[in-house]
């Protein structure tokens, strides 16, 4: 809770637990076997989570920067990391190998949020880095093998890696030939019963049956996770699945960080304080001069190739999980353990403040940045240039598209502004005048015709998102009614606070229109209940 107080993820407030409660602090958990097999589920939730994002179709849009700036990201990673083991630290290469994996991730939930409440998603810096993060997802499945591979002695090496890809190579094969047949088959049958609790049962089942499978051949409860999340990606039960897997996951996933935070000496880390805040520094410089260099290569300007870089020097969550893959090999000694660890947690801690940091202290727009904002209000005037007394609509999701849909059928104008090209493509498709446009800059508000407009609407989820827009509309326009979305009813009293003509709480209005139902259909009058209803909103504004 502190930690979501302070807008830190979740992660961080996991591992402070874990530290805090481990052997180092206050030794309130164990630290045994049975605690270690019960966190080591939560990688198995998260690997089938990656699993069940697994589209080709997105990894052959994006091939060029998977592939691409991904791969040259993880190999130049690891090669440096090994160079610097061996040369500087003395230790042995595999040691290097390992540890370069490690830190060669970066943080796909703190990068995918900030990205997304600052609406980068869609700017070329935010595809290069989710193209990156999304390479080393995919690298995580072969590392399980290579890493416990590398723990064998110098005579058995080649052999132990080639059995390793071997065995997985033919399990794969058979579960993804067979699983494909009868995966779709299966959850139909399951899903004619029409028993949520019997499809949550199969769901666990097909997670934990082929982790078991591929645990059983020798390979990773991981992997088997990660086939079953990929197989289910392939029917049209994915979303659902997700959605009910997500609570067993982000538990078992604290549960997992906890641990790794309970493995961290503290007394250690203080008495060796230097070399983390060296460590520190080495991995920090190297993601970024590594990430720059490739960005440069690719002709990226400065801005963009910054940007990128700032955006994936930190440690990630699948770096924690190699580390201690390599820990449960006996091959990473503990002073490498203990000094990454905590320059990894380090580096997550810092990433926040640079990531919103590096777009304040940049000294300009580039020439492509440049061009492209032009373009990008050059298309957003077009579609407002006829456009008088209109709704500027924020936001073109789920509400956004009601609300345009509604707004048409009374025959009011509006420009919707949007940086999700699908979304874009459904608006055509509906003939609702949507243009691709951050809302959250000045120069797009006003291309969207702010001064003729006759309200704003602001339909984000994100606070934030909303806030930036709200002060941005209150500068140009003092007047002008802005109309907002709010999650809850403390998110609502602040947008108010920030100066919003109104503020819609998801939940409160959600809980009115229920309650209007239910007292209807209960038999009292429509005006009484609708009546009783405006009394209640009325108060909790």
């Amino acid at each position: 809770m502190l930690a979501r107080m302070l807008k830190l993820p979740p992660l961080i407030g996991y591992l402070a637990a874990g530290i805090a409660l481990g052997p180092s602090g206050l030794a309130a958990l164990p630290d045994n076997a049975s605690t270690a097999t019960l966190a080591e589920y939560g990688v198995v939730f998260l690997m089938f989570s990656i699993g069940l994002e697994f589209s080709l179709k997105r990894l052959q849009a994006m091939q060029g920067l998977v592939f691409g700036m991904g791969g040259a990201q993880m190999l130049v990673t690891v090669l440096g990391t090994t160079v610097l083991t061996v040369w500087y630290f003395h230790n042995p290469w595999q040691i290097g190998v390992a540890t370069g994996a490690a830190v060669a991730m970066s943080s796909t939930a703190i990068v995918a949020r900030l990205l997304s409440e600052r609406l980068e998603l869609n700017s070329q810096a935010g595809r290069q880095t989710m193209g990156v993060l999304l390479f080393q997802d995919l690298a995580v499945v072969p590392l399980l093998l290579i890493i416990p591979a590398l723990a064998s002695s110098a005579d058995d090496l080649l052999p132990s890696l080639a059995k390793a890809l071997a065995q997985a190579a033919l399990v794969l094969v058979l579960l993804v030939v067979l699983g494909q047949r009868l995966m779709g088959r299966w959850l139909r049958v399951v899903v004619r019963q029409k028993s949520e609790e019997l499809f949550m049962l199969n769901v666990l089942l097909v997670v934990m049956g082929l982790s078991w499978v591929t645990a059983e051949a020798g390979l990773s409860l991981a992997l088997g996770a990660f086939v079953a999340g990929v197989l289910i990606a392939e029917t049209v039960y994915r979303h659902q699945v997700e959605a009910d897997i997500r609570p067993f996951r982000d538990v078992l996933l604290g549960l997992f960080f906890v641990t790794i935070g309970m493995q961290l000496d503290v007394a250690y880390v203080l008495g060796n304080l230097g070399r983390v805040l060296l460590v520190l520094c080495l991995l920090v410089a190297a993601k970024l001069l590594v990430m720059g260099g490739i960005c440069w290569l690719a002709g990226n300007t400065r801005d963009i190739a910054l940007r990128t870089s700032v955006q994936l020097a930190q440690a990630g969550e699948f770096g924690f999980v190699l580390i201690g893959v390599g820990v449960g090999n006996q091959l990473i000694p503990h002073d490498v353990h203990q000094v990454t660890t905590a320059a990894m947690l380090l580096s997550m801690f810092l990433a926040p403040l640079a990531i919103n940091r590096v777009g304040k202290v940049r000294k300009g727009l580039s020439e492509d940045e440049f061009s492209r904002r032009a373009r990008m209000v050059q298309d957003v005037a077009s579609h407002s240039m006829e456009c008088e007394q209109h709704v500027v609509l924020c936001g073109y999701g789920r509400v956004g598209q009601n609300l345009a849909g509604l707004l048409a059928a009374e025959g009011i104008g509006f420009v919707a502004l949007d940086t999700d090209t699908h979304r874009l493509e459904e608006a055509a498709r509906l003939g609702h005048n949507a243009v691709f446009g951050d809302a959250d800059r000045r120069e797009v508000l006003q291309a969207a015709g702010l001064g003729r407009a006759r309200a704003v609407v602001v339909t984000f989820d994100s606070l934030r998102a909303a806030e930036r827009v709200l002060a941005l509309v209150r500068h140009l326009h003092p007047t002008m009614p802005v109309i907002l979305r709010a999650r809850d009813q403390a998110d609502a009293d602040h947008l108010r606070a920030e100066g919003a003509s109104a503020v819609v709480p998801e939940v409160i209005e959600g809980s009115f229109v229920l309650a209007l139902e239910t007292l209807t259909w209960l038999g009292v009058p429509g005006d009484r209940a609708l009546e009783r209803i405006q009394a209640v909103r009325r108060k909790s504004r």
